[in-house]
Formats: structure tokens, C-alpha cells, sequence
């Protein structure tokens, strides 16, 4: 007979064997039910923990588990999964909301173990995988919704054995409710002390039939999540661009603007010479910049950075199906439906409308150009191009809507010892890119341009009511891109114990798994007819692969206390299928039958994990693997296309004789990007092992350390921007001309495409300490968990031997990896009330360098000469404070507040990764203090 789900009984008996008492701080080693049987007529508890496929009657395992609870979850004040898996002290690397405000995030959420990048992190929903996020492996957690999620459970060791490629930094494994019965109600509302930035949340949940008593469960959970827009000029720390600050005694001046301003700036070409003059016409004609921009040069650089958003607006709806249903006393079958409509708006500056032609006749052209010439320069005039903002017609708005539809069918069973199971999944992830504000629509724009009605040379406060409804006739709305995800998967697998040993029983567990994978990418008509100002046409793409693994597993008492396990996997991932042939300029040939890109790719990999419970309080445990992953459908199979453009601005990297140097822009600038794959990618392997003891004497005592290491070879790798132009006579062939189709003439574009050469090191410490005293008014328990990494070092993207770090210092790879990560957490509970107390920690870093050459920071103000410098980031702590009231039956009143210290974030001049300057938005908290309110309503 199958029982309901325990998860109480489970951390009472964590407690016992020494692992997590604070799922909060996640101390390791912690394991969830995910079944219990009844087998011989006696009631034997079988559990099956994330990372191993044997169900058995010990619930503690040799590799480290984190569990966090319901309870838990609550208790962080976090409201998204992918803000709670986020703060984890192990989670390095992840991609955030705000990265989406210019910065590639895509309108997504990651995880990512050990900063090793959310790819080989594996994300799984109720131990099943999910359709990713593109042609890779990554999950977005933004199709998660946290109000549906009974607890997580968190492998902070590789896992390729056991769940096949994406799994060598770990597995994240979210629970959804189930076997409940009556109803629920939650509801909560945050808000920042300070302007914008307020969200709130709403679910509901109903439970149908007791699956013990009636032999069925249906569970129905609806949700809503709503959080509205922070813009930058709600933050002090955001609002500008130009940031003065004082180091060392000296006073400095960050810069970060844009010549595509308002007003305008010009180029005037001379026949006879090759350089073409550059310069503001408002600035010549009235003696200097006006507000909001500031000198460079003989141009007038713009703010952008008032203009956009700290963090992006969204909507979340979700609805979850979970239906279980006894056949027998031994078999059962389910059905879990899971389906997430995500949507996110971001926003940045006003369109940049790079260099478009002006006729030499046009009104503002005799206006503004030609009284700033001289008149030898009048009478050789050829042409006249400018670069404006276009603040006329708003910010740039992207909606990304994702949409996630997850349906598994499964069952299982019991056959005397035999525990089996199988399932059927059919998971789809479906993300659309829409304009919906500030794009220029090119032909339209070119058009209004040369007309000469409207004055770009003057301040945006100047132009009518009529030129601003002119130029919005020129803004795009619409669909641009649709990326659609299908996995198709059938998973086998079943364990029992075969005899027993004097040291206890031994069991085997062995599985199968096939998974088809689809993606295609399909580009709307104003995408491929290239109608937007300066975007280069996407291309569509109509990949398919399908894979399969086998694998067994053996846990052996090796003698008493002492238990080794061991498991070995066999994949095959097949070859890429592209549905398309592509022309040279790397589109689609309408008509073409496909073609097979590349070979299969297989591989053998094994885990061995030992575990000895020395003593009554003293765990010792240890495990060596090895991992696996393939190359993402795209890494392989993308043709050469467009990827938007650079992140920053850059000088020509090229000497005056080069020929490539004609391509450069006049001035610092931001450049077309071109990604590619290469068929020729090979898998990228792992090794790893990892060991440490628990030591728990009792229930109000518990210490846990672990030393692990990865080592990664064959990483599939991108040069960065950075990169490309910081060593151009390295990367010289990744240079390539790109045509403007604004104004016909060839411009310098970069190359980023996949290498196959990159190796890395990572290894550190975790840790878990937890104490709790009973008290005479209730019970107090603090713990001190975090991460400690020793070493993270990895090969310069295309070189195989230029070792480099990012370990406390902002790195190559425009990122920075943490040398602690720590939560220090202290919870009080007493009557019915409880209160908690949260301290999250990061520790300081070397900040971006940043060459006197690119005057980015300047001696006093923007007009000073630019100097070289690298900021010391202190480190970064915020504290967050619960309180709950359980006295009103069947209600929980929940009151707390996000950063109760107000810690802004410290200054930092990294660059990329998004448009928000001064601060990095992917290791602070923007928001500031934040109060929020709940209630939860059970009948």
C-alpha cells in the first residue's frame, strides 16, 4: 500500500543522523521522502533522494542533498524560484532579471552551481527534466512558480551518472504539492520604502480526495505574480551615467554615454579627404552642450542612462494539475500538468539611430551644417550623415512572453522487493520576442529624416506636437522572434534489494531514457524584410536530435557503518538534423531539404560514493565522478548570423594603415556583433570528487564540511567582446565587414563563435554549522552555512594554455565568482508566533580595469583626462527580518522587511551584462528596503 508523502518524519530523522535542521541555510546531507511503501506486510519505509535511482529505507546517502521545506520557503521572503535559488550560497553565475535591460538576459531566470553557468546545472520538476530554454539544456526559473512548489531539493555534486549530460555541477530538483486535501488561500503585497519597484502575489489551491482512504488525489493550484517596473531614476545609485566619486584621496568622474545623443551629432564628408569631420552643430552654434549631454570631443555625448529601467516589469500565471489514482495496493498510475505564461517588459534607452544620410539640401543641413563650415569646407561638401536619439518616441520596450506547458503521465509500482516506475513527458517552452515600443522602423524613419521636417540639431523640448506625432508613425510594434522548445521523453527505471550481507542489505537500481528534442526559430516579416533601423535580419532554424542513456546503480554495505556506492551511465546523443540549408550569407534557402550537420557523440561516465558513520555522531563521506555534456543544438548548427551589437563602446583597434581600419567608426562606438556554430564542437567532460563528514551529537548540534573539486575539459566556449578588441591582432580574422543599410557604406562587425579548447578548475569548501537551545518561552536555532571558493581558474576563451581567473575580481568572462558566499540565520519561534532574521553575505572584489585610453573614468569632471583605475568593491550584506502569527484559526499572518538596513549598492564600473552603470545589478539588491505583508488562509 502505498502512504502519502511524510516529509516531517523525514527531517525528525535528519535531525538523528546529523543532517540539515534549518533547511533555510540548507545544511547538507539533508534527504526528502519521495514515497514510502508497504512490502511483506510490514510497514518499511522506502525513500528515493535526488541523485540516486534506488529507493531504500536509509534516508542518508553519501553525496550532499539540500532540502528546503514549504515552511522554509516562506521564511526567506523571497517570492520567484528563481530568486530563492538564486541566494543559495553554492549558486554562482546565474543569469538575473535585470541582465534583460540590455544586457542578453533574454527575459529569463537561471540557476547556476559552483559558477560554473546554468547549463551544467540540471533543473528537474519532480525529478523529471523540463523542455530548457533554447536549444541547450537551460531551464528558465521563470516557469516555475514558487506558490506551487512543496520543497526543493538541491545536489551540490555532479550527477552525470545518474541523470546524463547538464548534470556536472549538480541538480536543482523542485516538488510540487500533491495529496492534499480542502483549500487554500495566499496572498502578499511588497513595497519598497522608496519609488517603484512594488509587486505582489495571489494563489489558490484545492485538494480532492484522501488517496489513502479513497484511492485518488486531484490537486488544482492557480497563481498570479505581478511586479511592476523600477526605473533608474527611482535610485539615487542609478539615475545617471555620469557618476563623480572620490579614491584615494582624488576626486574621479565615471562616464558612460552615448554619441548617438539629442541633439544630434554630424559627420560631414569632403571630397578629397578620407576622414570625414565629426561634431556637434548644437554645441558649435551656441558654445557648448546642452543639459543631459556633455563634451567629447567635438561632439555632445548623451545620459542614456536616465532613461532606462533597474528592474523589468512581469506577469506570471500558472496553472498546475496534480492527479494521482490507486489501481491497486501495489500500483498506481498520475497525471501532472504544469502550464506558465510568463511575460517581461524591458526597457532601455531611446532607439540609437547610428549614422543615416541627410540630402545636402535638406532645411537642417543649411540650418546647422553649413554655417559651421568654413567656406572652403561649404564648397567641397559630398555628404552628411548624422546619429541621434530618437527621445522623441520613448524607450526601447521588448515584452519576452514565455510560455511552459509540462505534461507527464507515468506510474508506479511494487512487486514483492521490486520498486519500478516509468512516465511519458511532453514539455514544451515557447518564447516570444515582441517590440512594443521605441523601434524604428528603417525605410519610414530614412524617409522622415530627409525631409528635413523634423530638427534633430536642437533639444528634444523644441520639436512639436506635430513632429512627435510624425515620428511615432515611424516605431515598430510587433512580433520580431519566436523560439519554441519540444521534448519528448520516456524514462524507465526500478530498484529492490538482492541479498543481504552481514552488513546490511545490498541493492541495485537500473534505468533507460530516450528524449527527442526540437527548436526552431522563426522570425517575423519586419525580421526578415529587415525593416528595422540598423537590426540586421535573424535567421529561422529547424533543429531536431534525440539521445538515449542506460544506467545501473549499487549501494553495498561494505561493512558495518560502512557503505559504497557506485553507478555507470551510457549516453548517446545523436546528430544535430537541420530542417534548413542556408545560402552565404547564412539564411534559410526556402525549398532546401535539410541535411545532418554533425556525428553522433557517446560516452561512458561513472560516480563511486562511499559513506562511514564512524560513530553514533560522526558521518565521513566522500565521491569521485566523472561527467558529460554535449554541445547545444545551436553551438553546433547556427549558420553565421547576426547577434545584435556590442554591449559597450569601443575605439578602432586597428593602426591608420590597416585596411580594416576604413570600416571603424569615427569615434568610440558599439559594433555589430555575428554569432556562429561549429559542427566540429566536441563533448565537454568532467572530473570531480569531493569529501567531508557530519557531526552531530544531537538535535541541537550539527556541523557539515565538505571539500569538493571539478575539473572541465573541452568547454565549449565564445570569445568575449572584450576580448576581440582588446587583442585584435590575435583575433584578427574575427573582424569582418558589415554593411549599414542606412546609409550603404561597410562598418567594422566582430565574430563570436563557439571553440571547442577551454579547460577550468574550481574547488572550495561548504560548510554548515547549526545550534539550537530549547528556551523556556520557545525555541531559538542559528546556523552559518556558505562557500568557500579556493580555486577558479579556466583557459582565456581560444587559447589553451592562458590560464586566468575571476576568483574575487571582475574577470575576462565580464563576471565576477565570489570567494564567500555565506547566510547566517536565526529563527525564534514561541507560542504562535515566529520570527526570523536572515544575514546574506558576499564578500569584496577587484572591480573592472579600466585603461586611461578610454577615458571612461576622468581626473575631476568630464571634461579631464582619463586615467587608469581599479576599484576595491567592499563586500555586500543585507538582512532581511520575518515575523508570523499562527493565533487566528486556520490563518497565517506573515509581516517583513527585504533589506532592513537599506544597503545600497557599492559602486562598481564593471562593464556589459546590461545598461544600468555605477552598481552591479547581479550580486546587490536595487530594490532597498522593501515591507511586504501575507496571509494564508487554509479551510
Amino acid at each position: 500500500m502505498f502512504i502519502a508523502n511524510k516529509l516531517h518524519k523525514s527531517i525528525r530523522t535528519a535531525l538523528v543522523l546529523g543532517t540539515t535542521a534549518s533547511a533555510l541555510t540548507f545544511m547538507s546531507s539533508a534527504s526528502a521522502v519521495q514515497t514510502t511503501e508497504t512490502t511483506n506486510k510490514k510497514d518499511v519505509e522506502r525513500i528515493q533522494v535526488t541523485g540516486s535511482s534506488i529507493k531504500r529505507t536509509d534516508m542518508e546517502g553519501a553525496l550532499p542533498v539540500q532540502v528546503m521545506n514549504r515552511e522554509d520557503i516562506d521564511k526567506t521572503g523571497l517570492t520567484s524560484a528563481g530568486e530563492l535559488i538564486q541566494s543559495l550560497p553554492a549558486m554562482q553565475g546565474f543569469t538575473v532579471a535585470a541582465q534583460s535591460v540590455g544586457g542578453g538576459g533574454g527575459g529569463q531566470k537561471t540557476a547556476s552551481l559552483r559558477g560554473l553557468g546554468s547549463e551544467y546545472t540540471l533543473v528537474l520538476l519532480n525529478g523529471r527534466r523540463l523542455a530548457p530554454r533554447g536549444s541547450g539544456s537551460t531551464i528558465d526559473l521563470n516557469s516555475i512558480p514558487l506558490a506551487a512548489i512543496e520543497r526543493i531539493e538541491v545536489l551540490t555534486d555532479g550527477a552525470s551518472a545518474i541523470y546524463g549530460s547538464d548534470a556536472i555541477a549538480g541538480v536543482v530538483n523542485f516538488i510540487t504539492k500533491s495529496d492534499m486535501q480542502g483549500f487554500n488561500l495566499s496572498a502578499r503585497y511588497n513595497k519598497p520604502q522608496e519609488t517603484g519597484g512594488e509587486s505582489n502575489n495571489i494563489s489558490a489551491s484545492a485538494g480532492f480526495g484522501d488517496f489513502d482512504a479513497d484511492g485518488y488525489n486531484v490537486l488544482v493550484s492557480v497563481s498570479r505574480d505581478d511586479q511592476a517596473q523600477l526605473k533608474s531614476t527611482d535610485r539615487k545609485f542609478a539615475k545617471s551615467g555620469i557618476i563623480p566619486f572620490r579614491y584615494n584621496e582624488t576626486d574621479y568622474t565615471f562616464v558612460a554615454g552615448s554619441p548617438n545623443g539629442i541633439p544630434a551629432n554630424a559627420q560631414v564628408f569632403l571630397s578629397g579627404s578620407n576622414t570625414p569631420l565629426v561634431f556637434s552643430p548644437y554645441a558649435r552654434t551656441n558654445g557648448g552642450c546642452p543639459q543631459d549631454t556633455f563634451a567629447e570631443g567635438t561632439e555632445c555625448s548623451w545620459d542614456f542612462t536616465s532613461t532606462i529601467e533597474v528592474f523589468p516589469e512581469s506577469v506570471r500565471d500558472n496553472l498546475m494539475i496534480n492527479s494521482l489514482f490507486k489501481v491497486t495496493d501495489d500500483f498506481r498510475v498520475f497525471a501532472n500538468f504544469n502550464a506558465t505564461d510568463y511575460s517581461e517588459t524591458n526597457r532601455v534607452a531611446p532607439y540609437p539611430t547610428g549614422y543615416f544620410p541627410l540630402p545636402l539640401t535638406s532645411p537642417v543641413v543649411q540650418q546647422w551644417i553649413m554655417p559651421n563650415l568654413t567656406p572652403a569646407q561649404r564648397a567641397t561638401v559630398t555628404g552628411v550623415n548624422a546619429r541621434w536619439r530618437a527621445l522623441p518616441v520613448g524607450t526601447r520596450a521588448t515584452e519576452w512572453n514565455n510560455k511552459a506547458t509540462n505534461l507527464v503521465l507515468g506510474f508506479e509500482g511494487v512487486s514483492g522487493d521490486l520498486d519500478y516506475s516509468g512516465g511519458y513527458t511532453y514539455s514544451i517552452n515557447d518564447s516570444t520576442q515582441n517590440f512594443v515600443g521605441g523601434w524604428l522602423l528603417r525605410d519610414d524613419f530614412v524617409n522622415l529624416m530627409r525631409s528635413g521636417t523634423i530638427d534633430i540639431f536642437t533639444t528634444p523640448d523644441k520639436l512639436s506636437t506635430a513632429n512627435r506625432d510624425a515620428l511615432m508613425k515611424t516605431v515598430y510594434n510587433g512580433e520580431w522572434t519566436n523560439d519554441k522548445t519540444t521534448m519528448q521523453a520516456v524514462d524507465l527505471k526500478a530498484s529492490m534489494p538482492v541479498f543481504e550481507l552481514p552488513a546490511g542489505q545490498v541493492y541495485i537500481g537500473t534505468g533507460a531514457e530516450y528524449r527527442k528534442m526540437d527548436y526552431s526559430n522563426k522570425i517575423a516579416d519586419a525580421n526578415e524584410q529587415e525593416k528595422i533601423l540598423f537590426l540586421g535580419r535573424d535567421t529561422a532554424y529547424d533543429l531536431d536530435r534525440d539521445s538515449y542513456g542506460l544506467f545501473s546503480e549499487a549501494i553495498v554495505p561494505v561493512m558495518e557503518g560502512m557503505e559504497l556506492s557506485a553507478a555507470v551511465r551510457y549516453d548517446s546523443i545523436g546528430a544535430v538534423y537541420n530542417g534548413s540549408t542556408y545560402n552565404a550569407a547564412g539564411f534559410p534557402i526556402k525549398g532546401s531539404s535539410g541535411f545532418t550537420v554533425n556525428d553522433d557523440m557517446s560516452d561512458v561516465t561513472y560516480k563511486m560514493s562511499l559513506k562511514y558513520q564512524a560513530t553514533d555522531d560522526l558521518l565521513l563521506r566522500g565521491s569521485a565522478g566523472t561527467g558529460f555534456k554535449a554541445p547545444s543544438m545551436l553551438d553546433i548548427a547556427q549558420p553565421r548570423v547576426p547577434a545584435g551589437v556590442t554591449g559597450g563602446s569601443y575605439d578602432c583597434p586597428f593602426a591608420a594603415n590597416d585596411p580594416k581600419a576604413a570600416w571603424c567608426l569615427s569615434t568610440r562606438s558599439q559594433y555589430t556583433v555575428f554569432t556562429q556554430g561549429s559542427p566540429a564542437l566536441k563533448p565537454e567532460t568532467s572530473e570531480q570528487f569531493a569529501y567531508g563528514f557530519v557531526y552531530a551529537p544531537s538535535k541541537d548540534f550539527s556541523l557539515a564540511l565538505d571539500y569538493w573539486r571539478i575539473n572541465m575539459e573541452n568547454l565549449v566556449t565564445g570569445l568575449t567582446e572584450a576580448q576581440i578588441f582588446a587583442d585584435a591582432a590575435r583575433y584578427y580574422d574575427r573582424f569582418l565587414p558589415n554593411t549599414n543599410l542606412a546609409t550603404g557604406r561597410t562598418e567594422l562587425a566582430i565574430l563570436r563563435s563557439s571553440v571547442n579548447v577551454g579547460k577550468s578548475i574550481t574547488r572550495g569548501v561548504d560548510w554548515d554549522l547549526m545550534v539550537g537551545h530549547d528556551l523556556s518561552f520557545g525555541r531559538w536555532t542559528t546556523s552559518f552555512a556558505g562557500t568557500y571558493l579556493l580555486q577558479k581558474e579556466y583557459t582565456r576563451p581560444g587559447t589553451t594554455d592562458d590560464w586566468i581567473s575571476s576568483l574575487g575580481r571582475f574577470g575576462a568572462n565580464q563576471a565576477v565568482d565570489f570567494r564567500t558566499i555565506a547566510k547566517w540565520t536565526n529563527s525564534l519561534q514561541h507560542g504562535d508566533f515566529s520570527h526570523s532574521v536572515i544575514l546574506s553575505y558576499r564578500s569584496g572584489y577587484e572591480d573592472r580595469a579600466i585603461t586611461a585610453a578610454s577615458r571612461e573614468v576622468r581626473l575631476g569632471g568630464t571634461g579631464g583626462a582619463g586615467v587608469a583605475i581599479q576599484l576595491a568593491v567592499p563586500s555586500y550584506s543585507t538582512v532581511n527580518y520575518q515575523t508570523s502569527y499562527k493565533g487566528i484559526e486556520n490563518t497565517v499572518l506573515t509581516f517583513g522587511i527585504n533589506n532592513l538596513t537599506d544597503v545600497a549598492p557599492p559602486l562598481s564600473l564593471r562593464g556589459g551584462q546590461g545598461h544600468q552603470t555605477g552598481y552591479d545589478h547581479r550580486y546587490t539588491d536595487a530594490f532597498g528596503r522593501t515591507f511586504y505583508l501575507g496571509v494564508d488562509y487554509s479551510f
